[in-house]
């Protein structure tokens, strides 16, 4: 049995194409694991102005609106965290704006901010 030539000459042609492969596979996993993270700093944002706005909803609170509202989330996402008040009659809301992380080197402050707000009813 006769071995081919051309097949000896194109042995490790697949390696060559999955390392030009690879990067692209990099890409669409980080973006992915951007994406998640995003989602993840909306619901956070969500939390915290659930928390503020119960907290100054109550008469005489424990902490200050911003306290709990920090508390409530994670401490990684909590450092970078605002929040506005506005008051109305017998309610309060709060905004709680949480700063998107980044995951993709090189792009810090590419994904902005994750804002929600909430409302409560005043005691």
């Amino acid at each position: 049995m006769k071995r081919n030539p051309r097949a000896h000459r194109e042995r490790g042609q697949v390696a060559i194409e999955y390392m030009g492969f690879i990067p692209l596979l990099l890409i669409v996993g980080l973006c992915a694991v951007q994406l998640g993270v995003a989602a993840y700093a909306a619901n956070q944002a969500g939390t915290a102005a659930r928390a503020a706005a119960r907290t100054a909803s109550h008469d005489r609170p424990e902490s200050t609106p911003e306290d709990a509202g920090r508390r409530a989330i994670s401490g990684w996402l909590a450092d970078e965290s605002t929040f506005t008040p506005s008051w109305g009659g017998d309610e309060v809301t709060y905004t709680a704006k949480v700063k998107v992380p980044s995951v993709i080197p090189g792009m810090e402050d590419a994904f902005g901010w994750a804002e929600r707000s909430s409302t409560m009813p005043r005691d």
